[in-house]
C-alpha cells in the first residue's frame, strides 16, 4: 500500500516535495531512471552516501511505491531495484532537475564529477 499523506496541502508542489524530499531520494531515483540497478551498483554511484542511509532511503522509496525491489534467488541473494510505474512518472521531472543542475553548476561554482561506472568485477568485490 502506498505511503499515505492524509493532510491538507495548499499547493501540488508541496505534495511532490513531501514525497521526494531529502538529498538522496531524488538522486537514487535519477540513477534508477536509467534502468534497474543492484544495491552495490547504486552504492558505487553515490560514494558519499552511507550504507545505512542508502538502505533507509531505498525502504522509503519502496513504501512510497516509487521503486520495487526484485529479489534474485533465496536468502542472501542480490536484489535489483527499479522504478515502478509511479516512479517512471517522475522521469521528466528528474530529467528537468538534471538539466537545470548541469546548466547552473558553473554559475554557482559547483564541479560535477560523476563516479566512474564499475566493472562487473568491481561490483562483485564491493559485495554486489
Amino acid at each position: 500500500m502506498a505511503h499515505s499523506l492524509r493532510r491538507k496541502f495548499s499547493c501540488p508542489v508541496e505534495v511532490a516535495i513531501e514525497i521526494v524530499s531529502g538529498k538522496w531520494k531524488p538522486v537514487i531515483l535519477a540513477h534508477l531512471k536509467e534502468g534497474g540497478l543492484r544495491y552495490a551498483e547504486l552504492r558505487a554511484l553515490m560514494p558519499s552516501l552511507s550504507d545505512k542511509m542508502l538502505t533507509q532511503r531505498l525502504k522509503d522509496l519502496e513504501e512510497l511505491e516509487l521503486i520495487v525491489r526484485h529479489k534474485q534467488g533465496g536468502r542472501g541473494a542480490q536484489s535489483r531495484y527499479a522504478l515502478t510505474p509511479r516512479g517512471q512518472s517522475l522521469r521528466p521531472v528528474l530529467q528537468a532537475l538534471y538539466d537545470w543542475g548541469e546548466l547552473i553548476a558553473e554559475d554557482v561554482g559547483a564541479i560535477i564529477e560523476p563516479p566512474r561506472r564499475n566493472t562487473a568485477s568491481d561490483v562483485r568485490r564491493l559485495g554486489g
